[in-house]
């Protein structure tokens, strides 16, 4: 699998802007001050902006203004007070230096991507106030690309032997038809479902409630080795945070909303999976539901949402495409106007194409490799030849159309 290259910040937004580096600077300092998924932190920001709230949280004390209309919006059950002198006192922390963070970033390969840049994926704006002011990501792979068709695996850390080869099973088989698979790194279903997406050749995203610099749990320092190098490692909180079990919760919200939809594998009555199911059905996004034996413990979360009726019962990666959309429907939409001749494709588009077999069908990790290009690159070409008309997307992968334009 050919590594990728990642979109580093500060690289022109997608409307061509870039994101002025004290607003990035600005959110680095509130990362460290607010808690992830602070609401008010949240309308703060969008009431006056990254500056300004800044400013009024190393202050500690919040604009008349908004502070009325806070209080009214939350009935006055939030200490306002108290949670903007919290603000404050965690500045005065000696670690909370933005432009050390930006720095020790760069040293440890580490990236901060903030809404306005190109990487940022612009379906966590569903998390409206609680949707991250900033993330961390260390990782070839391109999060706001690897996102675009992507699926959440999620389940128990105690997996069984059924449910680890389930997930495996469903992360290859997402990852060979250029679905990205995103979870959460642990021991059990998350780790089971990213080594099957690497084995598929797509990108996997891994969504840590620690530093994206700590390896917790320990053991998997080698499986987050080969994330970085083949997908992405994410997190709200700066370099060098450890986790805590609230954390774990908060970062769940942010695995349902980047992805499509979320498929719960093995789960416990009181599983933290459930957690994520909750945030994905919030969110509108596709909750599914793997069955399993009905003596098992580890499976009545998942029979209890398919019997409420908020999950949908899925046994392969098919019924799961078919639930959250084709990958030849998200990549190839309905043509207008003239298709793009061959003598008009770029080299890279043009090498992607020649890779693409005629007959059967390959995998985009197959495709790349033949083309010489990273499989992010590669899943941009087939995209843009299939929206021409030169490939489509079946079963096996990706071949040439039969009649071309």
């Amino acid at each position: 699998m050919e590594p990728m290259e990642p979109m580093h910040p500060g690289d022109p937004s997608p409307s061509g802007t870039r994101v002025p580096e004290d607003h990035r600077l600005a959110r680095a300092a509130l990362m460290r001050m607010a808690e992830a998924g602070d609401r008010v932190m949240g309308r703060l920001i969008a009431w006056c902006g990254p500056l300004r709230a800044l400013e009024q949280a190393r202050r500690g004390s919040l604009d008349p203004e908004f502070a009325a209309a806070e209080a009214e919006r939350t009935r006055r059950r939030i200490d306002l007070t108290q949670l903007a002198e919290s603000w404050a006192a965690r500045h005065a922390d000696p670690d909370a230096d933005p432009e050390a963070d930006l720095a020790a970033g760069r040293e440890r390969g580490a990236r901060l991507i903030v809404p306005g840049d190109a990487e940022w994926p612009t379906q966590l704006d569903d998390l409206d106030d609680a949707a991250p002011l900033g993330l961390w990501l260390n990782g070839r792979a391109n999060l706001r690309l690897s996102c675009l068709r992507s699926v959440a695996i999620v389940g128990a850390r105690a997996a069984t032997p059924y449910g680890v080869q389930v997930a495996a099973q469903l992360g290859s088989e997402l990852s060979i038809r250029g679905w990205s698979v995103v979870s959460g790194g642990a021991y059990g279903i998350d780790a089971a479902a990213h080594r099957g997406a690497l084995a598929g050749g797509a990108p996997t995203v891994a969504a840590l409630a620690c530093g994206v610099d700590v390896c917790y749990p320990r053991a998997h320092e080698d499986l987050f080795g080969v994330i970085r190098s083949h997908g992405v490692i994410i997190s709200e909180w700066p370099l060098g945070s450890h986790p805590t079990r609230t954390r774990f919760l908060v970062r769940n919200r942010v695995i349902a909303a980047l992805s499509r939809g979320t498929v719960v594998v093995q789960a416990a009555l009181r599983s933290g999976a459930l957690n994520t199911a909750t945030h994905a059905s919030g969110l509108n996004r596709h909750l599914m539901a793997v069955p399993g034996p009905i003596t098992a413990e580890t499976s009545e979360g998942c029979h209890a949402l398919i019997r409420q009726g908020k999950a949908v019962c899925v046994t392969s990666a098919d019924e799961v495409i078919e639930l959250v959309g084709s990958i030849g429907g998200d990549l190839a939409p309905e043509r207008r106007g003239p298709v793009l001749p061959r003598d008009g494709l770029n080299d890279e588009t043009r090498r992607v194409l020649e890779a693409v077999p005629a007959r059967g069908g390959a995998g985009p990790a197959v495709i790349a490799v033949s083309a010489g290009v990273g499989l992010t690159t590669a899943l941009e070409c087939l995209g843009a030849l299939a929206s021409a008309g030169f490939v489509e997307a079946v079963p096996r992968g990706w071949r040439l159309r039969r009649q071309p334009p």
